[in-house]
């Protein structure tokens, strides 16, 4: 798995790379969570995550659970169709506003 973070305009890029599961969750947790203490915005780009497991999922409702507390969202960008059911199936798809572009997730922190 590869994470790139970026901050630009008050907004945290993450774009991860590879599979979110068991053997990766807990580095990806640690990468992120540091980002987050000083952001409330973020935009996740998912075009690349090949697979997630029950593990990757705790992490995306971990992130979800930090920002919400402190009035921020995170947003998935580019999530396929297979993990987009999975999510659904589990419910997790409930937490999270999903786009097509970075452009089209840009344009909702901008309006708000």
């Amino acid at each position: 798995m590869k994470v790139t973070i970026q901050t630009k305009n008050d907004i945290v890029y993450i774009t991860i790379q590879g599979s979110i599961d068991s053997n990766t969750a807990g580095e990806l947790q640690s990468r992120i969570m540091e980002e987050l203490t000083s952001c409330n915005r973020v935009i996740m780009d998912l075009t690349a995550v090949v697979f997630l497991s029950s593990a990757g999922l705790r992490v995306l409702l971990m992130i979800y659970r930090q920002l919400n507390a402190k009035g921020g969202k995170v947003l998935l960008v580019n999530v396929s169709e297979e993990i987009c059911d999975i999510m659904s199936m589990t419910g997790f798809i409930n937490f999270f506003e999903l786009y097509g572009s970075i452009e089209e997730a840009e344009k909702q922190f901008i309006q708000a």
